[in-house]
């Protein structure tokens, strides 16, 4: 349904006897899905819904008179209930678009939907590189990360300091997958060695078994292709294995600044990750850093910041076109570039990729860290044309 709102600037230069535009309904609805109970709670969940709202304040909580509306809910990491609620919110609330859905099999299911039902989609969560390869849509934005952008830039640096032999503990579902995938790609093209790797279901406790393999497996590093829970627990139990004092060098292929919380800086020192935000680089960062711990007590991830993000240069393009037609939005959003406090003139290609900078850190050491939340040492930036895959490569039908 489309609904067309009055853009003051853009009217003002119209005749006097211009009529105001017509509005089918008084809503800018965005609908929040979300991991709220599961493993990705803790770097999504609530936390995604702060950073939505906070986007929405900057405009008052309204365009032109048009009030901005944010619901929630839960996916439960279910691809089948991702669906419905997004089918259901499309439907019967009349949401205009969906946002974060970490989780890449609800991700590609949701993405399906509205492509279909011609809703915008704004993806901060899930990593598969799918989402603007070949299951692109015209309405589908990856913010943030992709699988590819982070595996690689934390293999390549490793890979770099003479670590080639690896072995893989990979989450059971196209996630795990796909990142896996990735790493393994630039450690064979870097002249490294895959000496195995064991897929754990999501949400696993016990990761003995698969630790076991790894050590007897004699790779100089043991990588987790998972997320969230499952990483802090694996690396964890591999601590308490002795893994790291054997020689074997731990890597979390997707970690985000609450993992290093939840871990501990004694267990997570030294460990090589890539993120696009960390909330210390910058007094713009700090600030809206600070405002978010207000409301939720922690510092935000990558994921979080991506959410206000990428909610906030939707409603920049509803406001500066007048209207929220998919269709329009979706073709202002790639016009014009993304620039925030997280990202700066961040480019969006035809596949629906944001080419922002990524940043290649290891986790300092307890005698290093001077504050709360001070975990991390930036080693490295790279541009978001060297850390993303080519639109041309990507597979993606939209890309000319």
């Amino acid at each position: 349904m489309r609904k067309f709102l009055l853009a003051g600037a853009a009217f003002a230069s119209l005749a006097s006897g211009a009529a105001n535009a017509q509005m089918s309904d008084n809503v800018i609805k965005i609908g929040m899905l979300s991991d709220r109970s599961g493993i990705y709670a803790d770097i999504n969940g609530e936390g995604s819904a702060v950073a939505a709202r906070m986007a929405a304040e900057e405009f008052g909580n309204a365009i032109n008179g048009t009030k901005i509306e944010i619901i929630v809910g839960d996916h439960q990491n279910k691809a089948d209930i991702a669906a419905n609620l997004a089918r259901q919110w499309i439907d019967t609330e009349k949401v205009d678009v969906v946002a974060d859905v970490p989780n890449s099999a609800a991700a590609l299911a949701v993405q399906a939907i509205t492509r279909d039902k011609k809703r915008l989609f704004l993806m901060s969560g899930p990593g598969s590189t799918d989402l603007t390869g070949k299951d692109c849509s015209p309405y589908g934005f990856q913010w943030t990360w992709d699988n590819h952008a982070v595996a690689s830039a934390t293999a390549r640096a490793l890979v770099e300091q003479g670590r080639k032999s690896w072995f893989f503990i990979t989450a059971d579902y196209a996630f795990g997958h796909s990142l896996e995938a990735e790493a393994a790609n630039t450690v064979k093209q870097l002249g490294g060695t895959i000496k195995g790797s064991v897929r754990h279901p999501l949400g696993a406790s016990d990761f003995s078994s698969y630790l076991l393999q790894a050590q007897a497996s004699g790779a100089e590093v043991v990588a987790f292709a998972n997320a969230g829970g499952d990483t802090i627990n694996g690396v964890k139990q591999a601590a308490e294995f002795g893994i790291p004092q054997g020689g074997q060098t731990l890597a979390g292929l997707l970690l985000n600044i609450n993992d290093i919380k939840a871990l501990g800086i004694e267990t997570a020192q030294g460990l090589m990750l890539a993120n696009s935000f960390y909330w210390d680089m910058t007094e713009e960062t700090r600030g809206w850093s600070k405002k978010f711990e207000e409301r939720t007590g922690r510092k935000p991830s990558m994921n979080q910041a991506g959410v206000y993000s990428s909610v906030r240069h939707y409603l920049k393009a509803v406001q500066e076109i007048g209207t929220d037609d998919a269709d329009k939005v979706a073709a202002r959003m790639r016009s014009m570039p993304v620039t925030d406090m997280m990202m700066k003139e961040a480019k969006i290609a035809a596949n629906g990729r944001v080419f922002d900078d990524m940043y290649l850190a290891q986790v300092k050491t307890p005698a290093e860290s001077k504050y709360a939340w001070d975990y991390f040492k930036i080693a490295k930036t790279i541009p978001g044309v060297q850390a993303y895959i080519d639109p041309k490569d990507s597979g993606c039908p939209l890309v000319k």
